[in-house]
């Protein structure tokens, strides 16, 4: 090898490449200061800067409902009532605020000390501690409680809830024009409350609750209204300057009188019903109810929060009362619809504390549960006080999500048009323009400047080969990949400290990485494109391109080995991008490098992934490549993996609880039955698929199903 190649530094060699790391356990923080009484149907929101808002909600022990508004700073672990000014809103509880703008919080709905349903918009203003009441126009809907919101493309979106003196459950949707502050029209959708929502896809999601049988549901809803011009667009009703206002009787409301005031002045509206039946929603509607999976969580049991976060809804099971329950946190895959078990409740919540609240940051990558501990701690006078005193932090990135920003859908809804020069790539538009040039030589015309050799792909194992890898002889040297200086030092921080520094490869313009070829050159790769995906299943590249390799992307195996180098070089964003494929495309064929590949770069949390799906298919995997190619000290701290208490189990036996593939016993039960009672129906659904056995599809005319979504085992789609 030549004298002017120079060796990358940083990797380790073979007696220190298996680093050992410390499980990730959330630690509880304990509160200080004016902590509130575990208020019930209270609205927690996380408003950036380290602080959690608290408004309303009633006191479960004196029924007392209030108006106060409080704060938790995360740093200094403390509660305060803020002094709030301006238009204060009544008493409430069962409402919803939404951080709007990073600074406001959007307050909508409730129920007062009168169990009177509101239907009035309050504004709360952060920094200056300021209520206001923006002007409404446009036909109010029903008042409600334990409804759910969302803000999405500068819309208030307003699913379900309950109302009126006998608790009717809603079904409807409506939305909230906050440019105008004009009200949409209300159409039906689905009866729930106690639910979630949120937007992703172009599609309003719904989740969790409880419907009109007062039981908890184990379906998914969705609403794609993509296209549609009623949702995309404003409501006209009621703007200035508009030369046609339509009237209310036109979109089937009868006009009726204004609604009526609640003690407090402000608009209720529970007795205000239309006259004529309420139109379905406009869109595609479509629904999922999961029957059983290997990782379904058990809905029945547990207190459940359901959140969004990286195109997943993530399920908290927690536990509810002292009996012993199968608690988790799981996520569903909103493209897919496939359930991962990310962690053991175990592992997560501990068995001595209840939670009452779940909020996230905007970005979808921590979450915070508030709550107390079971055995209520004495206030001094022989009496047990309960409070909302304790926060459990959760980094929700130690799971392998990425966040909100670094998601597919928040990448593609940023991503600028597709290549003038390159039509076909499934890259974004640079990146698709930069991956044209990649690995070119220079005399091609394509300005690469730089080269960098690898280990030869034939010549790497599981383990470096030598003791000193940073002597690679000319045998073991891959063919030099040709790269653009100016690329690497913008995206690899370590290249611009060493090139700036004018080391040898400054001057020879080459560099050497003691790493299999296949990962250096994806991850040079990941250098000019921002992408380790690879191709849809559906892409074909165009003929001009079909001759370049390098557009198919890496492969799981350089993933893995990227994984490594990320830690290597300090490069969080390429660790986050790993750890998410790796978890979603884990397979048999690739456990034991998983496995092994995140014991190196000490992501213990995958590391006990990997080792729990090895377990799980130990025969198949053992049968693999990779598992074969492991070391013996890889293979004892596999085996050492496995609790004081574990032991193989035959196939019968396996097979008895759920575990070839099945669902746990118990998982999707209704009624004490797995399966429950029956299919059943939702209100709105006509079209529908059951995919639980042999059962055809049947079809109605009706409200749109989506085809295609959901081929999982145990679910129905309607």
């Amino acid at each position: 090898m030549s004298n002017n190649t120079y060796v990358m530094s940083g990797s380790p060699v073979k007696n220190s490449r298996r680093r050992t790391g410390e499980p990730y356990t959330p630690k509880i923080i304990t509160t200080v200061g004016q902590r509130p009484a575990c208020l019930v149907n209270a609205s927690v929101t996380y408003v950036g800067n380290d602080q959690i808002y608290a408004f309303g909600g009633f006191d479960q022990y004196t029924d007392e409902v209030y108006n106060h508004v409080l704060k938790l700073n995360l740093s200094a672990r403390q509660w305060s009532l803020v002094d709030n000014y301006g238009d204060i809103p009544g008493v409430r509880m069962g409402h919803t605020a939404c951080l709007w703008q990073g600074d406001k919080l959007l307050v909508y709905g409730g129920e007062n000390e009168h169990r009177i349903h509101l239907s009035d918009v309050v504004i709360f203003d952060i920094k200056s501690a300021t209520w206001t009441s923006p002007e409404i126009n446009g036909p109010i809907p029903r008042g409600r409680a334990r409804h759910s919101a969302v803000i999405h493309d500068e819309k208030l979106f307003v699913c379900g809830g309950m109302t009126g003196s006998e608790n009717t459950v809603l079904d409807d949707i409506c939305f909230l024009d906050l440019k105008t502050w004009t009200w949409s029209r209300t159409w039906r959708f689905v009866p729930r409350y106690d639910h979630s929502s949120w937007v992703w896809g172009g599609k309003i999601w719904v989740c969790g609750g409880m419907g009109e049988e007062m039981v908890k549901s184990s379906e998914i809803w969705w609403l794609d209204f993509r296209g549609t011009p009623a949702f995309e667009g404003g409501p006209t009703y009621g703007m200035s300057g508009s030369d046609e206002v339509r009237p209310l009787h036109s979109y089937g409301y009868a006009r009726s009188p204004t609604p009526a005031l609640g003690s407090t002045g402000v608009q209720s509206n529970s007795s205000v019903r239309a006259h004529a039946v309420t139109p379905v929603a406009p869109g595609a509607i479509s629904s999922v109810k999961f029957f059983s999976s290997p990782n379904l969580p058990i809905f029945n049991v547990g207190t459940h929060f359901n959140v969004f976060s990286s195109g997943c809804m993530l399920d908290f099971v927690t536990p509810a009362t002292n009996m012993p329950l199968d608690t988790s946190l799981s996520a569903l895959d909103l493209d897919t619809l496939r359930w991962h078990k990310l962690a053991d409740g175990k592992d997560l919540f501990p068995p001595t504390y209840r939670w009452h609240y779940c909020c996230l940051d905007p970005d979808g990558t921590h979450a915070w549960l508030l709550g107390c501990p079971k055995e209520l701690r004495g206030n001094g006078n022989g009496e047990t006080e309960e409070y909302l005193s304790d926060v459990l932090p959760i980094d929700l990135r130690k799971f392998g999500l990425l966040g909100n920003k670094l998601s597919q859908e928040a990448r593609n809804e940023g991503r600028i048009p597709t290549s003038d020069t390159y039509t076909s790539s499934h890259l974004s538009a640079i990146g698709a323009d930069l991956a044209r040039t990649f690995n070119q030589p220079p005399e091609s015309g394509s300005g690469t400047d730089f080269t960098v050799t690898a280990l030869r792909d034939e010549d790497y194992d599981i383990e470096p080969l030598t003791d000193d890898a940073s002597s690679p002889s000319s045998s073991n040297v891959s063919l030099p990949i040709h790269v653009h200086r100016l690329i690497l030092s913008a995206r690899w921080p370590h290249f611009a400290r060493l090139y700036n520094a004018q080391m040898q490869e400054f001057h020879t313009r080459r560099m050497h990485i003691p790493e299999p070829f296949p990962a250096v050159k994806a991850f040079l790769y990941y250098l000019y494109t921002d992408s380790i995906s690879a191709p849809p299943a559906d892409f074909e590249a165009s003929p001009s391109s079909k001759s370049q390799p390098d557009d198919s992307g890496p492969t799981l195996e350089d993933v893995a080995d990227m994984l490594v180098m990320s830690n290597i070089y300090d490069m969080p964003r390429l660790r986050h991008l790993c750890v998410n494929r790796l978890v979603r495309d884990l397979d048999v064929q690739h456990a034991a490098l998983i496995f092994d590949r995140a014991s190196t770069a000490q992501e213990e949390w995958l590391k006990r992934r990997a080792a729990g799906y090895i377990m799980t298919h130990w025969g198949r995997v053992a049968r693999t490549d990779g598992f074969l190619r492991l070391k013996q000290s890889a293979w004892v701290e596999l085996a050492q993996s496995v609790d004081m208490e574990g032991r193989m189990v035959s196939g019968d036996e396996l097979e008895a609880v759920g575990g070839l593939g099945g669902a746990r016993l118990g998982s999707g039960m209704a009624g004490g039955g797995l399966w429950g009672a029956g299919r059943k129906r939702g209100r709105v659904g006509s079209a529908s698929v059951t995919v639980d056995g042999e059962g055809e599809g049947e079809g109605e005319e009706g409200v749109e199903g989506e085809d295609g979504e959901g081929d999982e085992e145990g679910m129905e789609i309607s």
